[in-house]
């Protein structure tokens, strides 16, 4: 039986598959053979049951199941603010976005490009090296189940002095 990857997923298509563009979706082609193949970390986003729906910053795109190389996420995506960490006086401390996303099989790991005040850093920085200032927290679907509670009416209660009471006055 088929196991459906748990989305969204990060990873990168490293060499061109061998069967031609009939994996990626016609309207698409133009996008998709600008992205792939490269060491760009892409997002798997969806499934619809034919294509899946991939997005690199604001370029959104379809292919059908195709291997690829599963990358690890730092939490870190495209567009995020970020903070770079100082190493005593051996790196500026500054805010920037991400700007690009990219794998390096020798290090085995995600590294990223950023974009300060309309100008693209030439340095790449790991997740190690950066601090995420964007907030993702998101609220969980509920996990834990509580008995609801049961009454049936029986009991008592108490008296309140104000309701029925003829000489109380609101």
């Amino acid at each position: 039986m088929m196991q459906w990857p748990q989305l969204p997923d990060y990873g990168c298509f490293l060499r061109w598959p061998e069967n031609g563009q009939s994996f990626i979706h016609p309207d698409d082609v133009p996008i998709a053979t600008r992205l792939i193949p490269s060491p760009r970390v892409l997002k798997r986003m969806s499934f619809d049951g034919t294509y899946y729906h991939y997005r690199y910053g604001s370029f959104r795109f379809r292919l059908r199941p195709a291997m690829w190389l599963s990358v690890r996420d730092d939490g870190i995506d495209i567009g995020d603010q970020v903070e770079t960490t100082g190493l005593g006086f051996e790196r500026e401390r500054f805010v920037a976005s991400v700007w690009g996303m990219y794998y390096v099989s020798r290090k085995g790991c995600i590294l990223y490009r950023l974009q300060r005040v309309e100008r693209v850093v030439t340095k790449l920085y790991s997740a190690d090296q950066l601090r995420l200032l964007t907030n993702k927290a998101t609220v969980r679907p509920a996990t834990t189940h509580y008995r609801a509670p049961q009454w049936d009416g029986s009991g008592s209660t108490v008296p309140d002095p104000t309701v029925n009471d003829p000489t109380f006055d609101e």
